[in-house]
């Protein structure tokens, strides 16, 4: 409770901007829009806003009429005439309630920064709330989806060596049935044996060495690396 009222404490003498006059504010709802309790709050100070405008005009507007209502009042004070009087009477009373009128006005003007003020505050918090959560769910997805990359690259990389040995197997298997059988023979068999990746004999892969030695990248900084039984996938050759 400490903590929270401390928390509170120390926002009292920062000022809050008003959010919903920044386009950049805005965008912090662009993905998934804008939850309930922050599209209730800033339609609730844009209505102040609009409110506000009002008020100044109503007031610039009243201050107009008080000003032709005083020298109406002024120029008719020395007439003696009933309809004179009467057009006085009617001036004075107009201007009390000119003046009332005035009076409620500057009154809400004056309140109505408070109240923003108040309203800015909830939606600060409101907004805080969303995008920390936000922040939150996105860091335990992106952490997800980082270990799915180092399991996945793992595979990868048994995979890269399956294929290789794959491929050394094949040119030593070649080799050999050319050495046991010869060109002439080979070639005979070569017509009617179909497809079996021949294209791979003709270049050496980079990851051999001349004597077709194992010798791929596997990217030693990987600690993941320490779970591929490497030992395992090379007796896969044979």
């Amino acid at each position: 409770m400490s903590e929270k009222h401390d928390f509170k404490e120390s926002l009292l003498n920062v000022k809050i901007p008003l959010m919903v006059l920044d386009q950049k504010w805005h965008r912090l709802f662009a993905l998934g829009g804008k939850p309930e309790d922050v599209k209730a709050i800033e339609a609730q100070i844009s209505e102040l806003l609009k409110r506000q405008a009002e008020v100044k005009q109503e007031i610039k507007d009243l201050k107009k009429v008080k000003e032709n209502l005083m020298k109406s009042v002024m120029s008719n004070m020395e007439g003696t005439s009933d309809l004179v009087s009467k057009k006085l009477d009617d001036d004075k009373r107009l201007l009390e309630e000119c003046n009332e009128r005035l009076n409620e006005r500057e009154d809400e003007l004056l309140n109505i920064p408070s109240i923003i003020e108040a309203c800015k505050y909830q939606l600060m918090d409101a907004t805080m709330s969303f995008c920390y959560d936000k922040l939150r769910a996105n860091s335990k997805e992106a952490d997800e989806i980082t270990e799915w990359i180092k399991t996945v690259r793992v595979q990868l990389k048994k995979n890269i060596i399956r294929k290789q040995n794959r491929e050394i197997n094949n040119r030593e298997i070649y080799a050999y049935m050319h050495d046991v059988f010869g060109k002439d023979i080979l070639d005979i068999f070569d017509i009617t044996a179909g497809e079996f990746g021949l294209s791979i004999l003709d270049d050496k892969p980079e990851s051999y060495d001349e004597d077709n030695t194992l010798n791929i990248d596997l990217d030693k900084s990987d600690e993941l690396l320490e779970d591929i039984d490497l030992d395992s996938i090379e007796k896969e050759r044979g």
